[in-house]
């Protein structure tokens, strides 16, 4: 194959960031299994951004006090500078380096029940979904469908409709833009997603994240971006939940707590499994509830 174009910039995480608690969460965190290499305490990982697929390494040069990392970008043709930028920016926000932590930590030492939460995942930055569409899809495969079935059809479906970029002997595969799939006839989407019914709900997400401004989905009143999101066939109340916390960052709801983080919640704090318990002590958290509902998720 072709020698590929690198191109490299820095990024500076605000501290603390343990990046090594950002790759071990990858490590376990299921929707994404074997799409990136973790070895060396690296990640690298292959994204489409305006139809050019590149393959990105990320590797920590500092430490969680004083963060600061390298990336690389691979790609088959040289990147215009803008493109560059908005990569770098994807990339910062899937690692959520801009998060400050300081506020949300210091609600935690007053929380006797969710301090040793905070003493173990001291570092920890939420890693996200590459794209909000990404997620979206993710959610509607992995609805009513057990784990390791939904992450079958999403592999079928990045084969069908994404990308591939090999660096250094290993293929990535990069997961499809919203556009990559318009063109897909919902017979082809129910050959590939295996149910019609989960056909029609992915073409109204693709159909709905290839015309949306991004940068609204990250801006616009909370209650907006929500009514959007549920607007999409699909999508209800725990997936967009789900989306705007996972993928968009909007951690100060949390509007559908689910059964895993009740669980976690009634074995941390010694109360029932409870919805309106669950809401009530992450209340105590304000602009912070997503990232208290994603540490006891992660904390195990």
């Amino acid at each position: 194959m072709p020698n590929l174009h690198t191109t490299t910039v820095e990024l500076f995480p605000t501290a603390p960031f343990d990046f090594a608690k950002s790759v071990a969460f990858l490590g376990e965190f299921m929707p994404a299994a074997g799409e990136q290499n973790l070895d060396r305490m690296q990640i690298t990982k292959a994204t489409r951004l305006d139809g050019v697929t590149v393959v990105f390494r990320v590797r920590s040069t500092g430490t969680t006090e004083a963060p600061h990392l390298m990336v690389e970008l691979f790609s088959t043709d040289p990147l215009p500078a803008d493109l560059v930028a908005r990569l770098s920016q994807r990339i910062g926000f899937f690692l959520s380096i801009g998060d400050d932590l300081a506020p949300f930590y210091a609600l935690g030492q007053a929380d006797p029940a969710f301090a040793p939460v905070i003493q173990q995942m001291h570092g920890y930055h939420q890693v996200k979904f590459l794209t909000p569409y990404e997620n979206a899809a993710w959610a509607i495969m992995s609805t009513r469908t057990g784990m390791p079935q939904a992450k079958q059809i999403k592999d079928r479906f990045v084969a069908a409709y994404g990308d591939v970029l090999e660096v250094d002997g290993r293929r990535y595969a990069a997961f499809p833009e919203a556009h990559d799939v318009l063109g897909a006839s919902i017979t082809d989407l129910e050959q590939v997603v295996g149910l019609m019914r989960r056909a029609e709900f992915i073409q109204s997400a693709s159909r709905a994240f290839a015309t949306v401004d991004p940068a609204w989905l990250l801006e616009a009143d909370y209650d907006e971006v929500k009514a959007w999101l549920l607007r999409i066939k699909g999508i209800g109340a725990w997936g967009s939940s789900f989306i705007l916390i996972r993928a968009l960052g909007r951690l100060d709801r949390l509007d559908a707590p689910e059964w895993r983080l009740m669980e976690q919640v009634a074995r941390r704090y010694s109360v029932p499994r409870d919805e309106a318990i669950t809401r009530q002590l992450a209340a105590h958290y304000g602009a912070y509830q997503g990232y208290w509902a994603h540490y006891l998720r992660a904390a195990g």
